[in-house]
C-alpha cells in the first residue's frame, strides 16, 4: 500500500520534515516515490507547504495519508479539496483555488535557538560537580 507520510530531515533537536509518497513497508527515511511538500514545525507559524496537484493525484489513486499528514492536510485545506474532488469537482479548478488561497510564507528564520555546544544536562551536572570538588 502506498502511504503519504513525513520523512525526518534536519539536525539533532532541529527537525524538519518532507511530505513524501512512499511504500508502507519502507523505513521512515527510506527511498520514496515522490516528494510532495515539506513541514517545518520550528518556524512561527509552522511552515506547511504541500503541492496540491500532486497530493490530490496521489489521494485520488488510493494513497493513504498518515495521521500527522492528514492533520496537515486539514490545516492547509487540501483534505477538504480532496473531498470535493471525490464529489465530482474538477481538479484544475481545485488546484487553481489552492494557488489563490495560499497564505504568504513565514520567515525561514526560526524562533527557537539552535542548541549550543555543551548544553546537555549531563555536561552541566558534570561541570557543577567539578566546580564543587575544586572548592
Amino acid at each position: 500500500m502506498v502511504r503519504i507520510r513525513l520523512r525526518r530531515q534536519g539536525l539533532k533537536r532541529q527537525p524538519s520534515y518532507r511530505i513524501v509518497v512512499i511504500d508502507q513497508r519502507k523505513a521512515r527515511n527510506g527511498s520514496y516515490l515522490e516528494n510532495i511538500g515539506h513541514y517545518n514545525p520550528r518556524t512561527q507559524p509552522a511552515t506547511e507547504i504541500i503541492a496540491e496537484d500532486r497530493a490530490l493525484y496521489w489521494l485520488s489513486v488510493g494513497a493513504q495519508p498518515s495521521d500527522a499528514v492528514r492533520r496537515l492536510m486539514r490545516h492547509t485545506g487540501t483534505w477538504a479539496r480532496f473531498e470535493r474532488l471525490r464529489a465530482g469537482e474538477s481538479m484544475d479548478d481545485l488546484v487553481r483555488e489552492a494557488e489563490e488561497t495560499r497564505p504568504p510564507l513565514p520567515s525561514p528564520k526560526t524562533n527557537y535557538p539552535a542548541p549550543g555546544d555543551g548544553e546537555s544536562k549531563i555536561k552541566a551536572r558534570e561541570a557543577a560537580r567539578l566546580a564543587a570538588d575544586t572548592d
